[in-house]
């Protein structure tokens, strides 16, 4: 005969086999009792042993089926999925063009408060070279030579001439030196008849002394000083030096030239800093111009 163990000595399988048989004794006296006392018929069989506990942790819980969506609903999605995408790239666009606007106004003001870094744009085309006049008579007198202006060009010419000029910057030249020839003269703006009794003509629209650009220059060559007369005396090599109210500029000659008064094209825009010297030529005839070339020295 098998020896009864202790309570603590039974698995937990066992001690659950027990109570589980103990509730079903227990059962089965209870139903003995109705039956004596007539609370249930006799004839009612005795229900089945209770299925074996089972553990509802180890259960998968089935995950819930996903509620379909509908065409329409999604359609929508779609199109306000595209509205959101259109408006962050609209206001995109809208922060680069604000950027690209602020940026344009600075420059802008920068300009406006720093004029020295403008670039000059000639206001006027010259029609014939400047400084063009009638040879001196006896007494000195002389006068425009309008009979080298084209006929059909006379009606510019006049209108310009009442083109103002503009007041000098501290940038702008105000005084000439070349040494070789001994020439130091006062230089004002404009090329005008009037302009031209006073110094040296700065033609509008150049660019001030050091800049890129062509810096057109021109005096008389018989009357009012003869500051240009002996400009077909300089030589490659030969100094000229431009003077501003805040410092000065030396320029290398580098070659010379006879040209007819209409040839306007010496008076062209450069890429590099130049000076160009007109004059009239030859002294007492001034039918052609002599041209002067110079770079600005490095």
């Amino acid at each position: 005969m098998a020896r009864k163990k202790a309570p603590e000595d039974l698995s937990v399988e066992e001690l659950r086999r027990l109570l589980v048989e103990k509730r079903r004794g227990a059962r089965k006296e209870r139903l003995e009792h109705f039956r004596r006392t007539g609370r249930i018929a006799a004839d009612v069989e005795t229900p089945p042993p209770a299925a074996p506990e089972v553990d509802t942790t180890e259960l998968a819980v089935p995950a819930p089926e996903a509620t379909p969506v509908p065409p329409r609903r999604r359609i929508l999605d779609r199109i306000l999925l595209g509205v959101e995408v259109l408006a962050v790239l609209g206001l995109v666009v809208v922060i680069l063009n604000g950027v690209g606007l602020l940026r344009t106004l600075n420059n802008e003001v920068v300009a406006a408060l720093n004029p020295e870094t403008a670039v000059p744009t000639p206001l006027v085309m010259a029609v014939v070279l400047p400084s063009g006049h009638t040879p001196p008579d006896a007494q000195g007198n002389t006068r425009p030579n309008d009979a080298e202006i084209p006929a059909h060009l006379q009606p510019m010419v006049q209108s310009l001439a009442n083109v103002p000029v503009p007041t000098a910057a501290p940038d702008q030249a105000v005084r000439i030196q070349i040494p070789s020839l001994n020439v130091d003269a006062p230089v004002v703006q404009g090329d005008g008849w009037e302009q031209l009794k006073k110094g040296v003509g700065t033609f509008i629209g150049s660019p001030p002394p050091g800049r890129d650009g062509n810096l057109v220059m021109s005096a008389h060559n018989d009357v009012y000083g003869e500051i240009f007369r002996y400009l077909d005396r300089l030589v490659p090599g030969d100094q000229i030096i431009v003077y501003t109210q805040q410092r000065q500029f030396v320029y290398i000659v580098d070659r010379t030239v006879l040209v007819e008064p209409t040839a306007v094209e010496v008076m062209a825009p450069t890429s590099s800093p130049t000076v160009t010297l007109i004059s009239c030529y030859p002294y007492l005839v001034n039918d052609q111009r002599i041209v002067v070339f110079a770079r600005l020295q490095n």
